[in-house]
């Protein structure tokens, strides 16, 4: 794999995953029963960002490696299954 490739295929992985980890543990201040005034009520109390950013990172790095190396040992190799 390219150092293009990879770059690629880690930034794809990246953002699948962090939109996968967004939704999770979001509560509204709606639902916390404290609104700040001109926010919608359904916006999240505590998003906690830098922790799924994070997670989403190191989650994303561990199939990152796996593919690579799927790859680099001609485990997995795209272009072999699609000249078939």
């Amino acid at each position: 794999m390219s150092l293009t490739g990879s770059i690629v295929v880690f930034v794809v992985l990246w953002w699948l995953i962090l939109f996968m980890i967004l939704p999770r543990n979001i509560t509204s201040q709606k639902d916390n029963g404290y609104v700040i005034e001109g926010t919608d009520p359904g916006a999240p109390e505590n998003p906690e960002i830098k922790k799924k950013l994070l997670l989403t990172t190191a989650i994303t790095l561990i199939i990152f490696v796996i593919i690579y190396f799927l790859n680099y040992f001609n485990i997995l190799n795209i272009r072999a299954l699609l000249s078939q």
